[in-house]
């Protein structure tokens, strides 16, 4: 009796619908059994799928008509932010699914369509909807600095269906948004600055010695006061040559009498014991503002954004 075929390695490093394995030539009642798992209708793995398989997964057991959207099709891009689960598609007409980890959006219209799904500014308009205003925030800084979307493809999509769930909301949101920020931490950051009433700072500031030579790039800069704020993640002190790098900025700051604070993820956990740090920092290079204000503005950044009106008119 012959021995039977080898399963082809594409079956076994990611997901694959049934009639693609049938059609290989492969018996269906393989498929029976440890070693392969259903993970949506008609679509099975033979191993564990990371967030963008579990995508790719969900696309194979959809309706083509169906769009990668909402937050979904942000993580697609690269972006880890926001909920995972479930995954989020949206599909024009009366198309009912019931699918445990895919949520499905129905619609009379779609939203604009690229390659992979939704464009990234229809994706950022549905976010708009439901998801936390500090979320927002980092989520539109990054879109705008990795050049995934604009201010004004953005405000295209609204506008042109003001009906649309986020559509409202994301004019409120757009006043926060900064396309210098570098990284996600550093939106957070500015975010949580702003949202309490201090100064908000220049972000990716050069700081000039005194022959006009640029010796250092801040993510965060109180230019008046000469005070920055640097967002240290794990990368630099893991990285040597980063770390260095980080030793000699420094000593460049404090040579030019740049005061600084390093913050880390530990004190972000903390936004509001960190925000009374940097005010006393402040304070100690002669800032003469108000102290953190903890209130509706701040509580703001936490949870969803209102259809009608926005906290952000009340710091600018």
């Amino acid at each position: 009796m012959p021995a039977p075929s080898p399963v082809p390695a594409r079956f076994l490093s990611g997901p694959f619908r049934r009639d693609q394995f049938v059609e290989a030539g492969l018996s269906p009642k393989l498929l029976v059994g440890r070693r392969f798992t259903r993970v949506f209708p008609n679509v099975w793995t033979a191993t564990a799928l990371t967030h963008e398989q579990r995508i790719q997964a969900a696309v194979l057991s959809l309706t083509p008509r169906a769009a990668l959207s909402h937050v979904t099709r942000i993580q697609a891009l690269g972006l880890e932010r926001g909920p995972t689960d479930p995954l989020h598609f949206t599909v024009m007409g009366d198309h009912h699914i019931d699918t445990e980890g895919i949520f499905l959006h129905r619609t009379v219209a779609m939203p604009p369509r690229d390659g992979l799904g939704v464009t990234p500014a229809a994706a950022f308009v549905q976010c708009c909807a439901d998801l936390r205003l500090l979320d927002l925030v980092v989520i539109g800084d990054w879109l705008l600095a990795q050049e995934h979307a604009t201010i004004d493809e953005i405000h295209h999509v609204a506008l042109k269906h003001p009906w649309r769930p986020g559509a409202q909301q994301v004019h409120a949101v757009l006043p926060w948004l900064q396309e210098r920020s570098r990284s996600p931490k550093e939106s957070e950051l500015r975010a949580l600055i702003v949202a309490c009433g201090l100064p908000e700072p220049e972000i990716n500031a050069p700081v000039i010695d005194e022959v006009g030579r640029e010796v250092a790039v801040v993510d965060h800069l109180f230019p008046r006061w000469r005070f920055a704020l640097e967002y240290e993640g794990r990368q630099h002190a893991e990285d040597v040559r980063q770390f260095a790098r980080d030793i000699a900025r420094y000593a460049d700051l404090r040579r030019l009498g740049v005061d600084y604070l390093q913050v880390t993820a530990a004190m972000l956990a903390s936004p509001r014991a960190t925000m009374t740090q940097i005010h006393r920092r402040l304070a100690e290079r002669g800032y003469d503002g108000s102290a953190p204000v903890f209130g509706g503005t701040w509580f703001s950044l936490f949870g969803p954004v209102p259809v009608v009106g926005t906290a952000r008119g009340a710091v600018r």
